[in-house]
């Protein structure tokens, strides 16, 4: 093969993982970093946006019922999913996969459409459809089950039962056991899907806007009230920049 063909051949080649590279950095950029940086661009700009907001007591009781609401929803999913979680983990039983596909499919269902069953529920038991605190985090609790029983169910099935009956051997009882043998050996697992379910209720936007009313907003349903009824977009973009910084 002569010089300038194999030459052709590399500068082709190059040419070509070059187009490769640059399609999903054109893609990125018009789609994450261009929106992201006109949201920063406008929350810090003109003295206005993150100022403003920061400086609106308005603000921090949102930031407030954001993390309390988020905080006591995966209270509850944890409270709910854990003994759950112990028997999908621990025991096989008929219908077992049948339990744990069931359970995954709130959580593969838009927000929207969880809250909306919700609404739904609440008016056929005559009650208000905009329960408040309690339906935001019963809503969240189902939506949220999949997480923990997965996550720590998994886990716990992996778990040498040995270990534990050594504990009941030397005289530990049940509670015992689980406390000192079992809980430790879960407190990774346990830990990973707490956050993880702490950040889908702090983020949550269909459950908390159909369920919450206008007294129980959130970061996430403030900024589509700022987007899509005050049309104050430096207000939203402020509110946008505080939601990244809780996600992140």
């Amino acid at each position: 093969m002569t010089a300038p063909v194999a030459g052709a051949r590399t500068a082709r080649g190059r040419a070509g993982a070059s187009m490769l590279v640059a399609v999903p950095l054109t893609f990125l950029a018009l789609v994450y970093v261009w929106p992201v940086g006109a949201i920063v661009a406008r929350g810090l700009g003109s003295g206005t946006g993150l100022a403003r907001v920061l400086g609106a007591s308005v603000t921090w009781r949102l930031v407030g019922f954001t993390l309390g609401q988020a905080i006591l929803s995966t209270l509850a999913t944890l409270a709910v999913a854990l003994p759950i979680a112990a028997l999908t983990g621990r025991f096989r039983f008929a219908g077992r996969r049948f339990v744990e596909a069931a359970l995954m499919v709130p959580f593969v269902l838009p927000t929207i459409v969880v809250g909306a069953a919700f609404t739904a529920l609440l008016v056929g038991m005559g009650r208000d459809p905009q329960g408040g605190l309690p339906a935001i985090v019963a809503a969240h609790t189902f939506f949220n089950l999949a997480v923990v029983v997965r996550t720590v169910g998994g886990r716990w099935a992996n778990l040498d039962p040995a270990v534990e009956e050594a504990a009941r051997t030397l005289g530990a009882g049940p509670v015992r056991t689980f406390v000192s043998v079992t809980l430790p050996r879960l407190a990774a697992s346990i830990g990973s899907a707490s956050v993880i379910v702490l950040l889908f209720s702090a983020t949550s936007f269909g459950v908390v806007l159909l369920l919450g009313g206008p007294a129980r907003a959130t970061l996430e349903v403030e900024i589509h009230r700022a987007t899509t009824q005050t049309l104050d977009l430096p207000a939203a973009a402020g509110l946008a920049l505080l939601q990244l910084v809780a996600v992140v």
